[in-house]
């Protein structure tokens, strides 16, 4: 009788700790008076005492049928295949978050005044735009068109100019539209920005991307995949057309015997012979899920005894090299890539404004609260310092908002 009760003293406390919840609190209380009120029927009522032994297992019964269904749950949810942008809305990890007492009819009018007459009001726009979510934006834009009879985004572009133009015509397009626009500006006219396509097609999501393949259709009348192969060449087009096809295993699941196959045929298509098979790396790189991933990268090291970004920088060069690291840096830990990409385009004399605008635009919303914390971790300085000190005027004072201060 002594050691049921201690087992089920410490059963219950290991479940207090465990499921911190209002809930289960409740459920452990109730448990507790129930079964006091049993040990006094048995001990003075003369109760038989199989009924107090009947009601631990049914409490152990209880536990387990929950245990098991948070364990469905948990897996349900770590198996739907989430956009980032749903799976930012359901954690808050953006700077910018849904404003309170929203009302875009007044939000129309304020942006309306700002731009009429002679002049305009900057910090109004800054401080609407920079504080609304993407679908705030796109009803304040509904009710300015109501009101004023006039395209929002039009007036904008009418009245701003430079890299603060670019940002604020950057947060009234949704996600999709961005990117799909973005892309269109890296592959038209002469020449062609790699690095956003690189940036875009390696970091979404095989949801977003399929949006962005249509809406890049729609806003465009071109395919994307048709725009990028006629700008790209060789194992670099191979690699971003995989990419567009958005076929990525998402699931958690991880094959142990296929993760060391796959690193030893990254192995022996690299460091193992003369030359390079870029084919092995695409093959593994562009399909398989991070779980599976992050376990072939540690067999990879154990392996060859390097780290798989260290053997891409010695067997690649050019964008194939950037292409294949952004992959392994976005399955390892993405807003640290992101962060790298900040650093990089403000580190030195001058700084490459577009890469700066696009993640901060992109990912204000969605992730910039873990972009911002490893930023800090890997340089030892703020992302908040740097852009302060990279970037003047109104372009910096929306960017800074869009940063979400100091820390």
């Amino acid at each position: 009788m002594c050691q049921n009760k201690t087992y089920f003293f410490a059963y219950n406390l290991l479940i207090t700790f465990v499921y911190n919840s209002e809930l289960y609190k409740l459920i452990i209380a109730n448990h507790f008076c129930i079964s006091s009120v049993l040990k006094v029927f048995v001990l003075y009522v003369q109760l038989p005492i199989q009924w107090l032994y009947i009601y631990y297992a049914s409490i152990y019964l209880t536990h387990f049928f929950l245990f098991l269904a948070f364990s469905v749950l948990i897996s349900s949810s770590q198996n739907l295949n989430l956009s980032s942008n749903t799976m930012a809305a359901l954690g808050n990890r953006g700077t910018v978050t849904e404003a309170s007492g929203f009302k875009p009819e007044e939000d129309a009018q304020k942006l309306h005044n700002a731009m009429k007459g002679a002049g305009t009001n900057e910090a109004t726009i800054i401080e609407i735009l920079a504080h609304r979510t993407i679908a705030q934006r796109q009803k304040i834009k509904e009710a300015f068109k109501q009101s004023v009879g006039k395209d929002l985004l039009d007036c904008l572009k009418s009245e701003l100019t430079g890299n603060f133009e670019k940002v604020v015509v950057g947060l009234m397009m949704s996600a999709p539209v961005y990117d799909a626009y973005e892309l269109r500006n890296a592959i038209k006219g002469a020449g062609t920005e790699e690095a956003c396509l690189i940036d875009i097609l390696a970091s979404r999501s095989n949801a977003e991307k399929k949006e962005i393949i249509a809406t890049y259709k729609k806003e465009h009348g071109k395919s994307l995949e048709d725009d990028v192969c006629g700008d790209t060449s060789g194992m670099f087009q191979r690699v971003l057309v995989s990419l567009l096809a958005a076929g990525r295993d998402e699931s958690t699941k991880v094959d142990e015997a296929q993760a060391v196959q796959d690193a030893k045929d990254i192995y022996e298509a690299g460091e193992a012979r003369w030359g390079t098979d870029e084919v092995k790396f695409l093959t593994v790189l562009s399909v398989r899920n991070r779980n599976h991933l992050l376990r072939v990268f540690q067999e990879y090291q154990k392996i060859s005894g390097r780290d798989i970004e260290d053997s891409i920088k010695r067997e690649m060069s050019g964008c194939l090299e950037d292409v294949f690291l952004a992959i392994v840096k976005c399955m390892k830990n993405k807003p640290a890539f992101f962060a790298e990409r900040l650093y990089k385009s403000m580190k030195g004399l001058g700084t490459t404004d577009s890469v700066l605008i696009r993640i901060m635009v992109a990912r204000a919303e969605i992730d910039m609260l873990d972009i911002k914390a490893e930023f800090l971790k890997m340089y030892g300085k703020t992302l908040h310092s740097f852009i302060k000190g990279d970037t003047s005027g109104d372009y910096r004072k929306i960017l800074l908002e869009l940063c979400g201060g100091e820390k």
